[in-house]
């Protein structure tokens, strides 16, 4: 009887720990399923996002050849488009494409694209423009200024390559153009908090975002009140040299009379006084066509007039009349450039760019910046760069600083957007900066680490 008794306890020792041998099997099989399906929601929240980007390209694209047409330098259309961009419904889940609203556009999260030329670039900024930066010091300007430029000559407070290499790790100045602005993170005096502000994983949104996996909606209560210096600049800046309908535009610093007269309000006497005007002044503007005054053979001086001559502008007449009024210069500024360029890289937009970024160009303080945003909130968009002169306290010199180095319109532009599995709440976020040319749209940068 003992021995039949030890031989049935031994079994039962055999079936519990075969019961628990089974148990851990399927407990791990279970798991195993679960990292399955999670990597395979992952992977589709992937390509949701993705089906959004190409979305938000398709529609720029479309939006670019619409303006064309119509001859119109912005809408902003694309800006917050709720019904083409929020909760997309496809396959077993959705994706949006988003963005935080600035405060000028009431905050909040937004349902769509931003520009980069409603940026500063990085690049392109002049130390006077980026020392406007909250927060930017005469030292961190004059780093920036050493890491971007060719030589190795430090800059009063700069740094250079013998800086860079006391560090631990030691490390080199790029001495060439940044490639992304989170570069700036490796210039000296450059910290996280006053590159990134609130936004760490900078993409303009709230929350942890570094992982990749929290629902947006926690980031939709949320107030980004301080996105660092990355919320202002970009590396990608540029539009192409044309009018709002695509056409190349006529160079009044090189164009004959017969071209100056095909731009409509140009007569043959301004084209004719253009062309004195510019024998002996450079047009470094279009906004110096202000200047330009009758010809010679347009207005000759009285032989009696004893004025000295040096006092007036050189090449003009004594006292000869201005023949380009603000009214004349706003019909025909999209029209006319004073660069042959094909593009203008750096340019600012009028349309969208911010007070803080607005603020940073010559000749502009915080309450100009503001009066232009009220602007073109409450009198519609601007059509051209002249159109500044409507704007209380823009002055005809404050133009001229202006004319190069702004613009009415958007080329290049980045997408935020969101993928989710709605039964599971997997999610991923893919950000790209695009260029729209005339044939095709370009990415310029693309990110997952959002």
């Amino acid at each position: 009887m003992r021995t039949k008794a030890s031989i049935l306890v031994a079994l039962l020792w055999c079936l519990a720990l075969l019961s628990l041998a089974v148990i851990g099997v399927l407990h791990t099989a279970r798991l195993d399923l679960l990292v399955v399906k999670n990597y395979g929601d992952a992977i589709q929240a992937h390509y949701l996002a993705l089906a959004g980007v190409e979305k938000a390209k398709a529609l720029l694209y479309h939006e670019a050849k619409s303006r064309s047409r119509s001859r119109q330098s912005h809408t902003g259309e694309l800006y917050n488009a709720p019904r083409e961009f929020r909760g997309v419904a496809l396959g077993r889940g959705h994706f949006q494409i988003i963005r935080r609203g600035r405060s000028d556009e009431g905050g909040g999260l937004l349902f769509g694209v931003s520009d980069e030329e409603s940026r500063l670039n990085l690049n392109l900024a002049t130390p006077e423009e980026l020392t406007k930066l909250s927060g930017m010091t005469p030292d961190v300007v004059a780093a920036v200024m050493d890491w971007r430029d060719e030589d190795n000559s430090v800059s009063p407070g700069g740094a250079e390559a013998e800086a860079y290499l006391a560090l631990q790790p030691p490390s080199l100045p790029r001495n060439e153009s940044f490639q992304t602005v989170r570069e700036l993170l490796m210039v000296r005096g450059v910290s996280p908090e006053l590159l990134l502000g609130q936004d760490r994983a900078q993409n303009g949104l709230l929350g942890t975002e570094g992982d990749g996996a929290e629902d947006s909606r926690d980031n939709q209560e949320g107030v980004l009140e301080n996105g660092g210096w990355a919320a202002l600049l970009t590396v990608h800046s540029s539009v192409r040299n044309l009018n709002a309908a695509g056409d190349r535009r006529v160079n009044v610093q090189t164009a004959d009379e017969s071209s100056l007269t095909g731009v409509k309000g140009i007569t043959p006497e301004i084209a004719q006084a253009i062309i004195a005007y510019r024998g002996q002044n450079e047009l470094r503007s279009l906004a110096n066509l202000l200047d330009v005054t009758a010809s010679q053979n347009q207005n000759r001086p009285d032989p009696g007039d004893t004025r000295n001559p040096q006092n007036d502008p050189p090449g003009a007449v004594p006292g000869g009349p201005k023949v380009v009024s603000d009214n004349l210069l706003m019909d025909l500024a999209d029209d006319v450039t004073a660069n042959d360029a094909p593009n203008l890289p750096g340019a600012v937009n009028l349309n969208s760019a911010s007070r803080e970024v607005l603020a940073c160009l010559p000749g502009l303080d915080r309450n100009l910046a503001q009066a232009i945003i009220a602007h073109r909130q409450s009198d519609g968009f601007f059509q051209n760069i002249a159109w500044l002169l409507k704007v209380p306290g823009i002055t005809r010199d404050i133009l001229k600083q202006l004319a190069p180095l702004v613009t009415v319109r958007s080329e290049t532009f980045r997408i935020l957007s969101e993928g989710k599995v709605d039964s599971t709440g997997a999610r991923r976020r893919i950000e790209v900066i695009v260029n729209v040319g005339p044939q095709a749209v370009e990415t310029l940068a693309y990110r997952e680490d959002l």
